[in-house]
């Protein structure tokens, strides 16, 4: 009986150091996948950080693109503009010269068979400046603007006012918002004020 007894001790000292032993085991691969689980996190954090890293640099790198792209097309846009500018700028002598011819040009040749073959030309050269943005700079009862007008004269005239454009001397062109060729312009100027006569204070005439 008592050896039984030794035996069923012995057992059950055995059964819970087995229970103890496993019980430190399941500790022990807890506080592993702990560790395991907060060193995944910390990777986790720095491979974000990384790739966040990396698609700032992206977004940088394609916006910097994006701009230089945008200034090579407008750089080419620039360039296109001012070889056009400096092509049309070029045909207004030709257009000043059609004018004049058609300015004193006699009356009864107007219906002459070359002379409307000429004004057609004029009309063709005229639709062409006009459909590249080509418009004439009003100058008829406007007042002098440097930005779009050249004074050639100042003169004294009456009935206009000071700074009123007289006449034109040279039409002027205006591409787009750009000037193409300043309107050389004559331009009245106020009158300057006459002086005043002296008039003579009346003198007394001494009585003898």
């Amino acid at each position: 009986m008592a050896e039984n007894k030794e035996v069923q001790a012995d057992a059950e000292i055995a059964e819970e150091e087995v229970e103890a032993q496993a019980e430190a085991v399941e500790q022990a691969e807890e506080v592993e996948q702990h560790e395991d689980l907060e060193r995944l996190q910390e990777e986790l954090g720095e491979v974000k950080a990384q790739a966040a890293e990396y698609l700032d640099g992206w977004q940088r790198a394609q916006a910097e693109f994006s701009n230089y792209k945008k200034r090579q097309e407008s750089d080419r846009a620039q360039m296109i503009a001012r070889a056009n500018a400096g092509l049309l700028r070029k045909l207004l002598p030709v257009l000043d010269d059609f004018e004049r011819a058609m300015s004193s040009l006699p009356s009864g040749l107007g219906k002459l068979t070359w002379c409307e073959g000429v004004l057609l030309i004029k009309r063709k050269l005229d639709a062409i400046l006009e459909s590249e943005g080509v418009e004439p700079i009003r100058t008829e009862g406007q007042m002098f603007d440097p930005c779009f007008h050249e004074a050639v004269t100042h003169e004294d005239m009456a009935g206009y006012e000071d700074g009123q454009i007289i006449g034109e001397v040279q039409r002027g062109y205006t591409l787009g918002e750009r000037v193409l060729r300043p309107a050389l312009v004559r331009v009245a100027k106020a009158p300057e004020p006459q002086p005043e006569d002296d008039v003579e204070a009346p003198q007394c005439e001494d009585k003898e």
